[in-house]
C-alpha cells in the first residue's frame, strides 16, 4: 500500500511513522517488499503566493482562517500523478463520518490512500466538492488544531491490518471491535505473575481447557461491553449481559 499525506506540517509525522509497528511496516527485506510506503507532501510547496500563503479570511466574517483551494488542488493533482494506483481521497475533518473498525478494514484492502490533513478553521468547500469522490473522515466528536493527529490515527489503524505487518497475523482478529469478537470490546488479559498484590489470575486461564477458556473470554467480552459500551450490544445476538 502507498499512503500519501498532504499537510502543512510534515515534520509532525516523522516520529510516528519512524517508530514501532509503522516503521517496521515500511521496511522491506530481500525476501519480501515492504507492505507499505509513506509519502509526505507539504501543501505549502504548491501555493502560487510569493509569501507562501495558503489561507485567507473567511467570506461572511467570523474567526479563524480558511485553507485556500489552489494549493490543495495542485498538490493533490501532482501527487496523484506520481503513482498509477488509484487513490482513495480522504479529508480529515470534524465534519466527516466517524471512523470505525469496519471502515478501517475496508481501507486496509486498498492499494493507495491519499490523506489531506486540513488546518486552521477549515478548508474551502469548493475544492472539497471538486475533489469528489472524497471521504470526509473524523476520529471523534471533538475538534483538534488540525488534521495531522487524526491522519496519524487513521494510518496506524489501517497499517496494522495489512498482511505481513504484525508479527502474529491472528493478533488483529481477536481485538475490540473485530468481527471475531462480534464487534464487542475485547476480554480482559493477564500475564505473569500468577498472583499480584493478592489478586490471582482467573483459574480457567490456567486450566489448559481451550474450549472453556474461549467460552470465558466470550462471556467476559459481553460483560465488559455491557459495562463500558452498552451501545455496542444493540446489534449483538447476546442481549443484556449478565
Amino acid at each position: 500500500m502507498r499512503i500519501d499525506v498532504l499537510t502543512l506540517f510534515p515534520e509532525m509525522f516523522h516520529g510516528v511513522l519512524g517508530s514501532s509497528t509503522l516503521k517496521r511496516a515500511s521496511q522491506g527485506s530481500e525476501r519480501r517488499p515492504a507492505p507499505v510506503s509513506y509519502h509526505l507532501t507539504n501543501i505549502r510547496d504548491y501555493t502560487t503566493d510569493k509569501h507562501g500563503k495558503v489561507d485567507d479570511r473567511p467570506f461572511g466574517g467570523g474567526p479563524g482562517m480558511v485553507m485556500q483551494c489552489q494549493p490543495i488542488w495542485d498538490a493533490v493533482m501532482a501527487v496523484e500523478r506520481l503513482d498509477q494506483r488509484p487513490a482513495i481521497r480522504i479529508l480529515m475533518t470534524p465534519q466527516g463520518c466517524k471512523l470505525g473498525q469496519p471502515l478501517v478494514e475496508e481501507l486496509a484492502t486498498r492499494p493507495r490512500l491519499l490523506i489531506i490533513a486540513g488546518h486552521y478553521e477549515g478548508v474551502d468547500e469548493r475544492v472539497i466538492e471538486k475533489l469528489d469522490p472524497i471521504l470526509r473522515l473524523s476520529i471523534g466528536d471533538y475538534v483538534l488544531s488540525g488534521g495531522e493527529l487524526p491522519a496519524m490515527v487513521l494510518i496506524d489503524a489501517v497499517v496494522r491490518l495489512i498482511p505481513g505487518v504484525l508479527g502474529h497475523e491472528e493478533s488483529c482478529q481477536h481485538e475490540s471491535f473485530s468481527p471475531t469478537r462480534g464487534r464487542l470490546l475485547d476480554c480482559p488479559h493477564y500475564t505473569r505473575p500468577r498472583t499480584w498484590q493478592g489478586v490471582d489470575v482467573p483459574p480457567v486461564l490456567l486450566s489448559g481447557d481451550h474450549a472453556a477458556i474461549e467460552a470465558w473470554r466470550s462471556e467476559q467480552a459481553v460483560r465488559l461491553t455491557a459495562r463500558f459500551r452498552p451501545d455496542l450490544l444493540r446489534d449483538h445476538p447476546t442481549q443484556g449481559a449478565p
